[in-house]
């Protein structure tokens, strides 16, 4: 299936280096580029070509700027999907965008590898959204329907994980029968610092999968900075507070895992601690750090922890959907039934570690509808 992506930007250098990024793509007739230099020749291009996916759209930019655009295409195409392209740290546009129903943002100078997970992410959903549009028979209602918000959600978790001879990680979200708020992501802060999160929204249903989408995207932003992760989760919780005219909050675990030392500096707010995995088979939980959920008060002071591993050693970071999973007799799996299996498999691969403790739930829950996500993330140092 071939990917159409449109790039809105008044300088030539983005068309210059996406041309020169995707030709191989473009060359095997996998994916096909269009161009436009502001938001009034991108409409016209989309007037011709209905079948584009993907919007990649700069903000600054003559006759009309790229925050106008979005909310033209909002109207105009609600099934498109829409990348921002941001200057590094404007959190006031960023936050615009993000109002106004852009998808997912990146940041000058772009980062090319962060841009092709963006992309595959945001390609992954306006195909979801498109398919499942395809099978109703009222479009109009297709954003307040829960199978489409819930593929959404699948689609903003990372899929495939990164190849590194510094650190091994993998994730994955079994969904509840309920649209929830559960999320994981990773990324690369620079060189030397990777960046991981886990966190749970608070409600359920359509709502939450939006406020979980603008937690994710808002941290990613904040952390991007290069933050510690007390001052990322301060600045987010500022920022959700003042915003959350629902009510909901969210629990976050966020890390940066330093790949020279094996140094992790983490800050939790109001998550379950997540489990050290050590060389020699012990298993501890990470100390807390006194952290609040976020969006529930304005200006909470976050506090945060350092715990350093040693090759071979890693950290199992989990949401209460794992240990509250259920069986058809109202018993939960606990977190004494999840330690014993973390234990049994602490030396196993962060992806075969997650596999086994699924297949574990999923063997306790025996065929039992789930009221929660269950939401691991595992990852392993050297």
């Amino acid at each position: 299936m071939i990917t159409r992506i449109l790039a809105v930007d008044d300088e030539p250098d983005l068309e210059l280096v996406l041309s020169q990024k995707f030709r191989k793509q473009v060359r095997n007739q996998e994916m096909q580029l269009f161009f436009a230099a502001n938001g009034v020749e991108a409409l016209q291009l989309l007037q011709t070509h209905g079948d584009i996916d993907v919007v990649l759209s700069d903000i600054n930019m003559p006759e009309m700027d790229g925050l106008t655009l979005l909310e033209k295409i909002h109207a105009l195409y609600p099934l498109l999907r829409v990348v921002m392209v941001s200057a590094y740290g404007d959190m006031k546009n960023i936050r615009a965008a993000l109002n106004r129903g852009a998808f997912d943002f990146v940041t000058k100078p772009i980062d090319f590898a962060d841009l092709e997970i963006t992309l595959s992410k945001t390609i992954l959903a306006a195909r979801a959204i498109k398919q499942a549009a395809h099978n109703r028979d009222r479009l109009l209602a297709i954003h307040r329907d829960l199978e489409v918000a819930r593929q959404i959600q699948q689609a903003m978790v990372p899929r495939s994980f990164p190849a590194s001879p510094a650190f091994v990680l993998s994730g994955a979200m079994i969904p509840a029968r309920e649209v929830g708020g559960d999320f994981y992501d990773f990324f690369m802060i620079d060189e030397e610092r990777l960046g991981f999160v886990i966190g749970d929204v608070s409600d359920k249903g359509v709502a939450a999968a939006m406020f979980m989408a603008l937690s994710k995207t808002l941290l990613k932003s904040t952390a991007l900075k290069g933050l510690p992760p007390q001052e990322c989760l301060q600045e987010l919780n500022r920022v959700l507070y003042f915003e959350n005219t629902a009510a909901m909050f969210v629990t976050i675990f966020y890390g940066i895992l330093h790949l020279r030392t094996g140094a992790v500096d983490y800050c939790n707010g109001g998550h379950p601690s997540p489990y050290r995995l050590g060389k020699d088979g012990d298993l501890t939980t990470l100390p807390a750090t006194g952290g609040l959920a976020l969006g529930a008060l304005d200006h909470f002071e976050y506090a945060a922890q350092q715990t350093v591993l040693q090759p071979g050693e890693g950290i199992f970071l989990y949401t209460d959907g794992v240990t509250e999973a259920m069986n058809r007799a109202g018993e939960q799996f606990t977190e004494a039934r999840l330690q014993e299996h973390l234990q049994t498999h602490a030396h196993a691969a962060p992806a075969n570690l997650i596999a086994e403790v699924s297949t574990q739930v999923n063997a306790f829950a025996g065929g039992a509808s789930q009221a929660d996500d269950i939401t691991m993330l595992a990852l392993r140092f050297g």
